[in-house]
This record gives C-alpha cells, sequence and structure tokens, in this order.
C-alpha cells in the first residue's frame, strides 16, 4: 500500500493565530506538516481562490439521538449536516437516545449502531444518573471522555436528574478518572409567580425558566466544584445574571467552564412569533440586552466557546398545528448553521474570524481534552475547512442535510459559505457536497 502524497493547499487567508496570513499548508498523512508563508500560489499547490482555509469545527454539544430514537435524527444525517457546515470533529450527547449512554451496555449499544455511518470524527459523552456512580470507570476505559448530567427534569424520564447527593457520589469519582463532568445547569425554584398568559406567546414559556434557575444551579455547581476539585463544564449558558459567579470561580482557580450556543447569540426572546415553537429550548433564548452580555463574555474569556446543542426531534413534537411553547420539545436543530450563524452575528458586532475560530475550534477541543485540533500547526490534525466568510445564502430547512427541515434559521440570510472539508488530511466535502463514502471514526479514550 502507497502512501498518499503530500497535500499542499494554499489560501490567502490562513487562519492562524490572531488573524488570516497568506500560505501554504502542506498535508503529509493524517496531520499537518509544516505551513509556509508564501504571496501567490506554487505550481503544485491547490489554489483555494478567495476561500479563506481555517481548522475544521469541533461541535462537543450534538444529541444525535441513535441507537432508538433515529425518527428524531441519527449518525448518517447529523454527521452529514455536521461535515457540510465545516464540522470535523462532534461529540454526542448520551440523550436522546435509546438506551441512554448511562452504562457500558448501553454504550456498547452506542458504539455498534454508529458504525459505518460517520462523514465526520465522534467523540461520545456518558451520563451522570442517580445509582450508576459504579459504571463510570468502566465507561472511561472504554473511551468516555466526560459526563453530562442534569440539574432539573431531562424532558425524558430514562434520563433522571441529579440532585447534590447523587453528585457528591460521583464528582470525585470523575475527578479521579480526570474527566469533565457537563451540566444542564437549571433548578426548579418555586416561580415568584406562576407562569399564565397565552401558550402561544413565547413570553409565557420565558416566564416558566427565569434565570435564576440558571444562577441558582451554576452557583451550586461551583461550589461542588469547590469541595470535590472535580472539573464542571456549564452547557448552554443562556442567563447573563450567572457570569459574575462563573468569572469569580474562574479568578479564584477553579476548574470550571462554560459555553453558549448560537442561538442564545444570533436570537432575541423579542422577536420570538407567536406559535413559532421551532424557537423552544432549555434553558431559553432570552432578551436582546442578556445577548448582549453573553457576547462580552466570550470576548473576555468567561464563556469559554461556543457549541450548537443540536437538539432535533420530529416536527410533530413541536406541535406546529396548536403553537403552544408549553407542550411542545425544546430542542434547536443547527448543526449545520453553527459556524455560518455565529459568524454572521459576530461580524455584524465587530469581532473578527480568527476569534470566530478560536471560540468554535480550539475551545472545544480543549474540553475533549485534545490539543491537536483546532490550529493549523505542524503536528496538528489535518481537519481543515475552505469557506469564503463573505459568501451569503439563505437557509432552506428542506436543504439541509438534518434528518428533518424544521430550524428557527429558516428564511435567514447567513454570511459563511463552507466548500470544501478535510477530515484527517481526505476530501470529505468538495464544491459544497458531499463525496464518497462516510469515512469518520469513533474517537475513543
Amino acid at each position: 500500500m502507497h502512501a498518499d502524497p503530500p497535500l499542499s493547499l494554499y489560501s490567502r487567508h490562513v487562519l492562524r493565530g490572531d488573524g488570516p496570513v497568506a500560505g501554504r499548508v502542506v498535508v503529509e498523512g493524517e496531520r499537518i506538516a509544516r505551513f509556509e508563508p508564501a504571496a501567490r500560489p506554487a505550481a503544485d499547490d491547490v489554489d483555494l481562490g478567495a476561500s479563506w482555509l481555517m481548522p475544521g469545527v469541533v461541535d462537543t454539544h450534538v444529541h444525535i439521538n441513535e441507537p432508538g430514537r433515529t425518527a428524531w435524527e441519527g449518525f448518517v444525517t447529523a454527521t452529514s449536516a455536521a461535515a457540510l457546515g465545516g464540522v470535523t470533529t462532534l461529540a454526542d450527547m448520551p440523550l436522546n437516545s435509546d438506551p441512554v449512554t448511562t452504562s457500558l451496555a448501553a454504550l456498547e449499544a452506542k458504539i455498534a449502531a454508529a458504525a459505518g455511518k460517520l462523514r465526520v470524527d465522534c467523540a461520545l459523552w456518558g451520563g451522570v444518573v442517580p445509582g450508576n456512580t459504579a459504571e463510570l470507570k468502566p465507561m472511561v476505559e472504554r473511551g468516555i471522555r466526560g459526563f453530562k448530567c442534569f440539574t432539573c427534569h431531562s424532558g425524558i424520564d430514562d434520563f433522571p436528574q441529579v440532585e447534590e447527593k447523587h453528585l457528591l457520589g460521583a464528582m470525585p469519582v470523575l475527578r479521579d478518572l480526570g474527566r469533565p463532568l457537563l451540566v444542564h445547569a437549571e433548578l426548579e425554584l418555586p416561580l415568584r409567580a406562576a407562569a399564565h398568559g397565552d401558550v402561544r406567546d413565547y413570553q409565557t414559556y420565558l416566564h416558566s425558566r427565569p434565570p435564576e434557575w440558571e444562577d441558582a444551579a451554576v452557583a451550586m455547581m461551583i461550589d461542588l466544584c469547590r469541595r470535590t476539585g472535580c472539573r464542571v463544564h456549564i452547557v448552554h449558558l443562556s442567563s447573563a445574571g450567572a457570569l459574575p459567579l462563573l468569572k469569580a470561580a474562574k479568578a479564584e482557580g477553579l476548574p470550571i467552564t462554560a459555553e453558549t450556543c448560537p442561538h442564545y447569540l444570533c436570537l432575541t426572546a423579542e422577536d420570538i412569533p407567536p406559535g413559532a415553537t421551532e424557537f423552544k429550548c432549555a434553558p431559553p433564548i432570552r432578551e436582546g440586552h442578556n445577548r448582549d452580555r453573553l457576547w462580552a463574555a466570550l470576548a473576555d474569556g468567561t464563556l469559554d466557546f461556543v457549541v450548537t446543542d443540536h437538539s432535533p426531534c420530529i416536527p410533530s413534537l413541536k406541535l406546529p398545528e396548536t403553537g403552544d411553547f408549553m407542550q411542545a420539545w425544546g430542542g434547536i436543530a443547527s448543526l449545520q448553521l453553527g459556524l455560518a450563524s455565529v459568524a454572521t452575528e459576530a461580524r455584524r458586532r465587530g469581532f473578527d474570524i480568527a476569534r470566530v475560530s478560536r471560540w468554535m475550534t480550539a475551545g472545544p477541543a480543549a474540553l475533549l481534552g485534545w490539543h491537536d485540533h483546532g490550529a493549523i500547526s505542524a503536528g496538528a490534525r489535518a481537519d481543515l475547512v475552505a469557506w469564503d466568510p463573505d459568501a451569503a445564502f439563505e437557509v432552506i430547512g428542506a436543504k439541509l442535510a438534518h434528518r428533518h427541515p424544521t430550524t428557527p434559521y429558516a428564511g435567514r440570510r447567513l454570511n459563511g459559505v463552507v466548500q470544501h472539508v478535510w477530515l484527517r488530511g481526505r476530501p470529505v466535502v468538495r464544491d459544497g457536497a458531499l463525496l464518497g463514502e462516510p469515512a469518520g471514526r469513533l474517537l475513543l479514550g
């Protein structure tokens, strides 16, 4: 068997460090061999023209739902959407598959279900639920990168929420295993006033999940992080009220990080139409002034990165006939649109593409403990995306590769067209179309 010849990609905008530079990226095998500054392409370079070249996006918050709920999503459709959106590595959440990934046996079922279906590389998260502490070490030994828990109802009964007593049992185990605990941080506290009003009015739903629920849960997790020494990661933060708590915890030196999502950065409660349940998620999309503070927290490092929390369902579960926000399934479908949506809003706010790249590549890769992702440098994985941040497109749900077309971004005009994608040096997207058979791997260990 002969090794593939080196691949030399030339771009006038290679995203390295703090900004774009002209040059060629030389790939040998599955890794980047070197970067060579150059004012113009050589004869044997692949000239990417006006396209920018950046590391592949790493999305550590994706609900693929396979096995068991493939009517909602699945490995084939999810990883196809990921590749077309510039995502080269993702991490699958332990729900809403059936079985949920809270035991070694369930993990084996997940591994078997993924075989031969991945168009991008995929890591796996496990789950912490009451009574499964003994399963954590065997799951890590099989390749789980970390564990997710809910401090409120998860939405499905087979993934029950945890209380402080459960976490005090699991967190020292995870600390000793060197794995992070990912936390859906909401505590269902009594509401100041009962939720009421028109169920088609988004404000009714927003009132039912106030920011104080997130703030209280984040405070609890900071305390548990301090007491146990377990690394804690807050997923999909939407409440700006928790930001001062996180900032202080980081200043204290606690091992805690936090992410936010495109829908909290790009959408606002004020703009959600009556009955538009495709916008429903938990925690909820909040007001514009809250969104401004999330962007500021990304800029100052209080928030560490951006991932999609792609959480699709069968369209009927969104109850489009009634538009009932209180009863519709909560989850945003956006895996293919994460890079474009964040880049579009970032540009409007004066943030450059280099920042967007760091927030969506090296940042989430660090949560997985991988430092050879998210950089264009010698020795890094040759996961690369050529895209045009200036080109615009209209989001048409039926043209997305997700299992279903339902998305709150439908009809929006976004900037950032992904043209070519390389996974470990091999082309998987060319001219915006998928290439060949699925060649992604499960990244276990």
